[in-house]
C-alpha cells in the first residue's frame, strides 16, 4: 500500500502535463483537471482508513534503504490534511468553471488556469507528505511557483503590485529556509525528520534553540504568524475569487502544518512555550482588530485568517494532547470555511458589483440564497454553537484551562474576545451588504457609478458549487465528534513520537 504515497504528487503533476498539451481544448482541460482530483481525492481517503488502522505508511523513493533517499510518509495528520486540501481544491476548480465564458478568459485564462492548479495541488500534497526537511522546501516551491502565476492572473497593475509584494516575502523566507537546512545539515549531517529527532538531542541546548527558533521564523512567515503576517491583506484580495479562496484555505494552513510536525517530531520538549503563546495571542488579537476596521469585505476576510491562525497556534504552543487536537481539528475546519467566504465573497461582488461595505445594500431581498450562503459560514467562523467551529474553539479553550498557567488563561480570555470580535466583523457584513436598503449606485468594473437594482444572475454552476461547500462546512458539524476523535488520536501519535519515528527508520538505523 505504500505504492500509494507518490500518487497525490504525481497525479496532479501528470495532469498538469495533459492539460498544458491540451491548451486549446478547454472543455478537454476541464474533464482532465477534474478527473485527477478526484482520483487524488479517492486515493488519499483510502489513505486515511489506511493510517488510523494500520499506523504511518512509508515510501522510500527510488527503493533507497533508509536512511538515504527521500521518504514519503503519512499519519493520521497528513492524511486528514491531504484530504481537506483537495476536496477543497477540487471544489475551488469545480466553482472556477462554473463562471461564464467571458469571465474565464479575463480572470483565469483556462490554457493557464488548469496546469498551474493542478501543479499548485501538487505542491501541498507533496509538503504534506514530506518526511525530510528538503523536500518539504521543494514541496513549498512547487506551490509558491504555482501562486505566483495565479496570483497575477489578468495583468492587471493592482494585481502585478500584489503579486511583487507576496513573491518578494515568499522568497526571502524561501531563502532563510534553505538557509536553515544547511545549517542543520552541517550541525548534523541529515535533514531526515526521523533522524534529526535523535540526532538535534546531541547538540547544544544553545544551538538547538537557534535551529528551532529559524525554521519557526520561516513557516511563521508563511503561516503569517504575527509580526510576519503584513504580507497577506494586501496580497490576497486583488486575486480572482478562486484563486483567492484557495490560497485563503491552504496556502497558511500548510505553514502551519510544518509548525505542528517539527515541533512535535523535532522539538518534544520545546523551550519556547512561551513565545509560542504570546505569538498566538497578538495573531489573534491584532488581526481581528484589522478585520473590525475594514469597510471591504476581502480585506476583512483577510484579516480574519490571519487572527484564526493564531487558535492553532495556541494549540501548538500548549504542547499537549487537547492543544495539538484542538489545532488539528480546528486547522481542518478553517480550510473548509475560510474557503467557501471567500467563494460567496465572489459571488456577491458579482451581484452587487463590488465587496465595498459602503456601496453594498440589499442583498438579502434581491438574493435570499446568497444571503443564507454567506450567512451559514459566517456563523461557524464566528463560533456560534453548535457548528464546528464551535466545537474547535471550546476544545482548545479547554486545553488552555487544562494547563493551568498564567499565560495560558490569558489566551483562553484572548481566544473568547477574539471569537466576539469575528462575530461582531460577521455581522457587519451581514448588516451593511445583506440586511440594509440598497444605495443608489455601485461603481461598476470600469468605475463607472451604476444601478444595481434589476436582477442579475448568478451562474448557476458557481451557486451550487458554493453552496455544495457551504453543505460540507455545516456536516462537518454532525461528524465533529468522530473528527474530534480522530485528531487526538492523530495528537496523541504526534506526541508519542514513536509511531513516527518507527515507521521512518527500523531499529537499528539510525
Amino acid at each position: 500500500m505504500n505504492n500509494l504515497l507518490p500518487l497525490p504528487v504525481l497525479l496532479p503533476l501528470v495532469g498538469a502535463g495533459v492539460t498544458l498539451a491540451l491548451s486549446r481544448h478547454p472543455r478537454i482541460q476541464r474533464v482532465v483537471s477534474t478527473a485527477v482530483l478526484l482520483l487524488v481525492l479517492a486515493v488519499e481517503g483510502f489513505l486515511v482508513y489506511l493510517t488510523d488502522a494500520f499506523g504511518p505508511i512509508v515510501l522510500w523513493v527510488g527503493a533507497w534503504p533508509p536512511p538515504l533517499g527521500i521518504a514519503l510518509v503519512v499519519d493520521r495528520m497528513s492524511a486528514l490534511m491531504l484530504v481537506v486540501s483537495s476536496l477543497v481544491t477540487l471544489t475551488v476548480l469545480i466553482f472556477a468553471m462554473g463562471s461564464d465564458l467571458e469571465e474565464r478568459q479575463r480572470e483565469t485564462p483556462v490554457s493557464i488556469f488548469h496546469p498551474t492548479f493542478l501543479v499548485l495541488a501538487a505542491g501541498v500534497s507533496n509538503a504534506f507528505l514530506a518526511g525530510d526537511l528538503f523536500n518539504l522546501f521543494v514541496g513549498f516551491e512547487i506551490l509558491l511557483f504555482a501562486s505566483y502565476v495565479l496570483l497575477t492572473l489578468g495583468g492587471t497593475g493592482e494585481r502585478i503590485r500584489a503579486g511583487t509584494t507576496y513573491v518578494v516575502v515568499n522568497l526571502l523566507s524561501s531563502l532563510l529556509f534553505l538557509v536553515t537546512i544547511a545549517v542543520i545539515y552541517a550541525a548534523t549531517g541529515s535533514v531526515n525528520l526521523a533522524q534529526l529527532a535523535g540526532r538535534l538531542a546531541e547538540l547544544p541546548d544553545q544551538l538547538q534553540l537557534i535551529l528551532q527558533l529559524l525554521l519557526l521564523t520561516v513557516f511563521a512567515i508563511k503561516a503569517a504568524v504575527f509580526p510576519l503576517s503584513a504580507w497577506l491583506p494586501d496580497s490576497y484580495p486583488t486575486a480572482p475569487a478562486p484563486v483567492t479562496a484557495v490560497f485563503a484555505g491552504l496556502l497558511t494552513k500548510v505553514g502551519v502544518y510544518a509548525i505542528i510536525r517539527t515541533q512535535t517530531v523535532l522539538f518534544p520538549d520545546s523551550p519556547l512555550t512561551g513565545l509560542l503563546l504570546w505569538a498566538a495571542l497578538l495573531t489573534m488579537i491584532i488581526g481581528i482588530l484589522g478585520a473590525v476596521a475594514q469597510s471591504e469585505i476581502k480585506r476583512m476576510l483577510s484579516f480574519t485568517l490571519v487572527s484564526h491562525i493564531g487558535y492553532m497556534i495556541f494549540g501548538v504552543a500548549l504542547a499537549s494532547t487537547g492543544g495539538y487536537a484542538g489545532a488539528i481539528f480546528y486547522t481542518a475546519h478553517h480550510i473548509t470555511i475560510q474557503t467557501t467566504l471567500f467563494l460567496v465573497t465572489g459571488l456577491i461582488e458579482r451581484r452587487g458589483g463590488t465587496t465595498s461595505l459602503s456601496d453594498l445594500g440589499g442583498l438579502a431581498a434581491l438574493s435570499p440564497l446568497l444571503g443564507v450562503l454567506f450567512f451559514v459560514p459566517a456563523m461557524n467562523l464566528a463560533g456560534i454553537p453548535p457548528l464546528s467551529g464551535f466545537v474547535g474553539k471550546l476544545g482548545l479553550l479547554g486545553a488552555g484551562v487544562a494547563a493551568g498557567t498564567p499565560l495560558a488563561y490569558v489566551l483562553v480570555a484572548g481566544g473568547v474576545l477574539t471569537s466576539l470580535l469575528t462575530l461582531y466583523a460577521m455581522a457587519k457584513v451581514w448588516n451593511r451588504a445583506f440586511w440594509r436598503s440598497a444605495p443608489d449606485g455601485v461603481p461598476d468594473r470600469e468605475g463607472t457609478l451604476t444601478v444595481r437594482r434589476g436582477k442579475i444572475e448568478l451562474p448557476r454552476g458557481m451557486v451550487i458549487t458554493a453552496a455544495f461547500l457551504v453543505l460540507i462546512g455545516f456536516a462537518i458539524t454532525f461528524i465533529a465528534g468522530p473528527l474530534y476523535s480522530y485528531a487526538e488520536r492523530a495528537a496523541g501519535d504526534m506526541l508519542l513520537r514513536a509511531p513516527y519515528l518507527q515507521a521512518v527508520l527500523p531499529e537499528g538505523v539510525r
